[in-house]
């Protein structure tokens, strides 16, 4: 394993606007190349916004955005991880964070879990079937999707098979709060990094304040992207996971 350094890209989204979101995703991805960054996260949805139409949003997996994704990770020599709506099989619609390697392979696409009922996102969306792990810089790493964070029995599946775990969201300010709050709780009790990368600005009737973060095993926050658009970024060595559990052996403690 070795050190890393990551870039959350924290951006304000045009409603429904995929080529727009594409243009300011590239751009700020260009920012964070140059600053050294070998991997880039941008939120959940990160293309349309948290729209809940399909007839907008779905795409297929050659699709516009995962083209977009794939075609910016060769054409800037980074890893990136980005979400957008997949089309399934069966002709529905799911919201995925997909993981893209330096040389543009997809190395994993995890299907959101959990899918918010007060929102109706079970209407336009069908749920995952749980966690994928890939590996960047000889660390394993996993993705999940924004209200996933509410479900820590989701986190701890993985607790024992990652060093980082992101979660990109599209949270909104009514709830800032509670981002804030179990952010740092899902990193300090699964003892390894967490990525928190949310967007700004307004979009659906929301307004959306940011917080994106990244934390580390002990649940200091290394980088924090405050309410304004910006590249949150940090150097991240997966070796700290490693060394925490072996100081502090608390998920060998655990009895279900």
């Amino acid at each position: 394993m070795t050190a890393l350094k990551i870039a959350a890209v924290q951006m304000d989204l045009a409603w429904e606007d995929r080529a727009e979101n594409h243009r300011r995703a590239r751009r700020w991805a260009e920012q964070a190349a140059a600053a050294g960054a070998r991997l880039v996260v941008l939120p959940e949805m990160f293309a349309t916004g948290f729209s809940m139409d399909p007839s907008v949003t779905a795409e297929d997996p050659d699709g516009p955005t995962p083209t977009f994704l794939r075609d910016l990770a060769r054409d800037l020599d980074v890893a990136v991880i980005g979400g957008y709506v997949r089309r399934t099989s069966s002709g529905r619609a799911m919201n995925v964070a997909c993981a893209v390697d330096r040389d543009g392979l997809v190395l994993a696409e995890y299907g959101k879990t959990h899918l918010i009922g007060i929102l109706g996102e079970g209407d336009a969306h069908e749920a995952g079937d749980g966690p994928e792990i890939f590996t960047l810089a000889g660390a394993p790493m996993t993705s999940f999707v924004c209200y996933d964070l509410r479900f820590p029995e989701l986190f701890r599946l993985v607790a024992d098979d990652v060093a980082v775990i992101f979660v990109i969201a599209s949270w909104p300010t009514v709830r800032q709060a509670h981002w804030d709050a179990l952010l740092p709780a899902r990193a300090i009790e699964n003892q390894c990094f967490v990525v928190g990368v949310n967007r700004v600005g307004h979009g659906g009737g929301l307004d959306f304040t940011g917080g994106s973060v990244i934390i580390d095993p002990l649940g200091e926050i290394l980088a924090h992207g405050g309410d304004q658009e910006g590249l949150v970024a940090a150097e991240i060595d997966p070796q700290q996971v490693a060394d925490v559990r072996r100081d502090l052996p608390f998920l060998g403690d655990r009895r279900f």
